[in-house]
């Protein structure tokens, strides 16, 4: 047996969905929010067809679409954007705007970063800048770049705001200098099933806590977006353990914004989120807990003691509690037990979910996921190999940015019971004859916290059950009839 875990990195590439696509779950989450996508038609086609499930949940996100005028340089980049903005201002009121780049702004060096202190002095509407472009993300890292922008606007002291002339001050995350010589054009096509926002417009921004203020008592800002009852739960958990939680980012509200500070503590709960792990330090001087993320019982478990750890706090009737739901979980343990499983690698969450997996005795040949921060998720690589040790199995090959043919050809050797695959490669899977359940169905799932974890069997024993029963069935006789 291995001694220790080995990381192979191959092509490069990234096989996943663009990540302007988070637009769909932090509209959501950040209710007084309205998400202006910048791109061409095949991002607002992207949009289009990728979240138009949701049309019912009234989504407050637009696209302005670059036009042909905007890459010969025959408008201005500034006026155009002015335009808009005004029109989201006068129909939907938001609390704050938030400018998502995509790969062609990149492209030709659209200055979105420069613009928007200026047009937000004149609209008297914060402007969010975050670069979510396929060429150097991956599917999940767009919340990563929205929640890291999100970070340079928290005040670092109660009722602390600066004026707007100062918030030009703000990350390049793509090292794009001022261009003055580029201009564009941008119009916004038709939105359907727009909500109107009831919030009011809260225009202070944040600002530099002055060296004579007065060292606050630690506290605990959570990182990262979930659904309003999973977070609510993981709160919980750490109340009971008499954990001092300030709050969340982000929030529902763009005026609850927690303050962070040097007395702030910070943990992430999704493995995506180095980006904004870094502003939080940097930027901030908050301290990083690194800790596994709450995915499954074992991960949330260790989430929880990780923290107390930090805080001094002893836990309480933890151990009792994590028994109930394994207890809970039996009927789905006695399906995945002994069952082989690859993770092709998509929405990085794939450590984690294998992590939970191979606790509950399924075997892991491959861990292929697109980016990996060693150092954001050095506790979760711990206890992978902690895990592995303690239930006796062999160490699962772990790939950065995975070549899908060579995944392909491992995959026909070693057979598994399932394959965790992205949608562009399941179809294929599946005829021949290779059970799949797509990724990004865990990403748009709640897996989080201590009672999630039978979401998380459930989603991974469905294909299998399939399987199952497909093979019981007489295909002679359902010919016959």
């Amino acid at each position: 047996m291995k001694t220790d875990l080995k990381i192979e990195c191959e092509t490069g590439n990234y096989h996943t969905f663009c990540p302007i696509s988070c637009v769909s779950w932090l509209y959501q989450k950040i209710e007084d929010s309205f998400f202006l996508v910048i791109g061409t038609k095949t991002c607002g086609y992207f949009l289009q067809n990728a979240l138009g499930v949701m049309i019912f949940a009234e989504p407050r996100y637009a696209m302005a679409e670059l036009e042909e005028s905007d890459i010969s340089a025959q408008l201005n980049d500034a006026k155009e954007l002015q335009r808009l903005c005004e029109s989201i201002k006068k129909k939907r009121n938001p609390s704050v705007l938030i400018w998502i780049g995509t790969c062609t702004t990149e492209i030709i060096k659209m200055d979105l970063e420069g613009i928007a202190p200026q047009l937000e002095r004149k609209l008297g509407i914060p402007i969010v800048v975050a670069r979510a472009n396929g060429l150097d993300y991956a599917f999940t890292q767009g919340e990563d770049t929205v929640l890291a922008s999100l970070v340079n606007r928290c005040p670092v002291s109660p009722n602390q705001s600066i004026p707007a002339k100062e918030d030009s001050q703000r990350v390049n995350f793509t090292s794009t200098q001022t261009q003055n010589q580029q201009k564009g054009g941008l119009r916004v096509p038709s939105t359907s099933s727009l909500a109107k926002t009831t919030q009011t417009n809260n225009v202070g921004l944040t600002g530099i806590l002055p060296s004579s203020a007065k060292k606050e008592d630690p506290s605990l800002v959570l990182f990262g977006s979930l659904p309003a009852s999973v977070s609510s739960e993981l709160t919980r958990e750490l109340k009971k353990q008499n954990v001092p939680i300030q709050g969340w980012l982000p929030t529902s509200h763009y005026s609850d914004l927690p303050v962070l500070n040097s007395s702030v503590y910070v943990c992430g709960i999704n493995p995506f989120l180095s980006r904004t792990a870094t502003s939080l330090t940097r930027r901030k001087k908050c301290k990083l807990i690194c800790a596994p993320f709450p995915i499954g019982v074992d991960g949330t478990r260790a989430w929880i003691e990780t923290i107390c750890q930090q805080f001094c706090i002893i836990p309480v009737r933890l151990t009792e509690h994590c028994n109930v739901i394994w207890d809970t979980l039996a009927d789905y343990l006695e399906l995945v037990r002994g069952k082989s499983i690859f993770f092709m690698g998509d929405n990085l969450l794939e450590i984690s979910l294998a992590r939970f997996l191979i606790r509950c005795g399924m075997i892991v040949y491959e861990i292929g996921i697109p980016y990996l921060d060693k150092r954001f998720q050095a506790e979760e690589l711990k206890l992978l190999k902690q895990t592995c040790l303690e239930t006796g199995v062999c160490f699962p090959r772990l790939v950065e940015k995975p070549d899908n043919y060579n995944q392909i050809q491992r995959i026909r050797e070693l057979k598994p019971d399932l394959v965790i695959t992205g949608m562009s490669q399941a179809n294929a899977l599946e005829s021949r004859g290779i059970p799949t359940k797509w990724s990004v169905e865990f990403t748009f799932s709640q897996i989080h916290g201590f009672t999630n974890a039978q979401n998380i069997l459930n989603l991974i024993t469905r294909p299998l059950r399939r399987q199952k029963n497909l093979g019981k069935l007489n295909w002679v006789d359902l010919v016959k009839h």
